[in-house]
């Protein structure tokens, strides 16, 4: 036998071999595990004060502190004095005290149309505590800042404020004005009992308001609000709901599926170490990174989208659905970002369902991570109510308090509150428990 022919015949035997030999055990690939929460029903919890908003809140040494209500200017609805606040030794019992027992901080004043400083009406929705201060008391308080054309009356040589010309309607019929939302940010030193204005880090300007004849919606005129922010890295990342149209509106060339492609969940970052001077510093999402201007226009979260084949659309338009009102925490059990959010199916934003998204991105800074949040998915479905301010709040349980959780940080179980507006009344409640699970 030649040397080609003898080594084709081992080749031969070794493959005749091989069909005889046992294989191995049969591997599967790894399965990717599913994030969920689910509800566990409970008695009704009701919170006894005003809220219209996330709630703001932080753990002072062992004490546990919240900001709920509205201050400042208002001429549709009358000036507020009842952004307050109140403690508890436990969560239960900050949550539980009477309307009478929260205590009214020293806010700043506002200030005359056309002067610099405070306009409008301010709610406190998310604080972020400064750490290098060892006493707790260094706070960031992020505030939803409300205006209309009365209050903040355009400036051409700063190009902000509003011009009351074909102006949409307001909440309180077509005599009132529809307001215009900013973000910006208040400071305490001594634990939230006063705060100084730091001015406005978010905002839609003029040429992106969205007037008459198109804006039906009865909501906002335009601009950016009710923002939860959550640090990571060397930023604090805010998530917002966006109403204004990305650059300018032209009545002539106006385009709702245009208008709906910017809105409605998006994100900013601020530098940390900006807070103390956060004026106009903090950067929109801009499809690819956190480059855009504060006032400039950026991209919403794509995957929390509802696509117009689902019914979506622009917030402008009484029939147009969005998911709005995000409120953000880091769940330490499942180690991921969780977002509740609201759902508006109608105007004004009627809407009876809360949505649930998660991203199990640690790092909101690397590559586009800020930015991979789940499909949304249904939490809650209350017919014949509308629900708004969804948040996952800490229980009252001695973990919770040990590792000073709230709601920007939770572990496996922590119970849900919501705004319930029924029957002419509006409720900030609780009736579920939330488990999360990692399946």
């Amino acid at each position: 036998m030649t040397k080609k022919y003898f080594i084709i015949g081992i080749v031969s035997i070794l493959l005749i071999a091989s069909a005889f030999i046992i294989p191995s055990k049969k591997t599967h690939p790894t399965k990717t595990k599913k994030l969920k929460a689910v509800l566990i029903p409970g008695k009704k919890f009701l919170f006894n004060s005003f809220v219209d908003c996330n709630m703001a809140e932080v753990w002072i040494a062992d004490t546990f502190r919240i900001f709920p209500g509205k201050y400042g200017e208002d001429p549709v609805w009358g000036n507020s004095r009842e952004l307050k606040f109140t403690n508890g030794f436990t969560v239960d019992e900050a949550f539980s005290r009477k309307s009478e027992e929260f205590i009214e901080p020293k806010m700043p004043e506002n200030v005359a149309p056309g002067k610099p400083g405070l306009h409008g009406a301010v709610w406190f929705e998310t604080i972020y505590q400064d750490p290098r201060d060892k006493s707790d008391k260094t706070l960031f308080a992020l505030y939803h800042n409300e205006n209309y054309p009365a209050t903040l009356p355009y400036n051409p040589s700063t190009g902000k404020g509003y011009i009351d010309t074909k102006w949409p309607e307001g909440l309180k019929g077509p005599t009132s004005a529809a307001a215009v939302c900013r973000i910006g940010i208040m400071k305490s030193v001594d634990g939230g009992r006063s705060w100084i204005d730091k001015g406005i880090i978010l905002e839609d300007l003029q040429t992106r308001m969205i007037l008459k004849p198109h804006n039906t919606s009865i909501n906002f005129a335009g601009g950016v609000g009710d923002p939860s922010a959550v640090a990571s890295g060397d930023y604090l990342y805010i998530f917002f709901s966006e109403y204004g149209y990305p650059g300018t509106y032209n009545p002539a060339t106006y385009n709702q599926d245009i208008e709906h492609s910017a809105q409605c969940i998006s994100m900013a970052r601020i530098p940390l170490k900006e807070l103390d001077n956060p004026a106009g510093k903090a950067k929109r999402w801009g499809g690819k990174d956190f480059n855009t201007p504060y006032n400039a226009t950026g991209k919403p979260i794509a995957s929390l989208q509802i696509p117009k084949s689902a019914g979506g659309g622009a917030t402008s338009s009484p029939t147009g659905k969005y998911y709005w009102g995000p409120s953000v925490s880091w769940n330490t059990y499942l180690k991921a970002w969780v977002m509740l959010m609201a759902k508006a199916e109608g105007p004004s934003w009627k809407g009876s369902s809360i949505y649930i998204s998660f991203n199990k991105n640690k790092d909101l800074g690397h590559g586009n991570n800020s930015q991979q949040w789940s499909k949304p998915e249904l939490l809650l479905n209350k017919p014949g109510h509308t629900l708004w301010y969804p948040s996952v709040q800490p229980l009252s349980s001695s973990t919770d308090k040990e590792n000073k959780n709230t709601c920007l940080k939770l572990g496996q179980k922590a119970r849900l509150f919501f705004k319930d507006n029924h029957d002419d009344i509006g409720e900030y409640l609780s009736e579920y428990t939330v488990e999360f699970k990692n399946e």
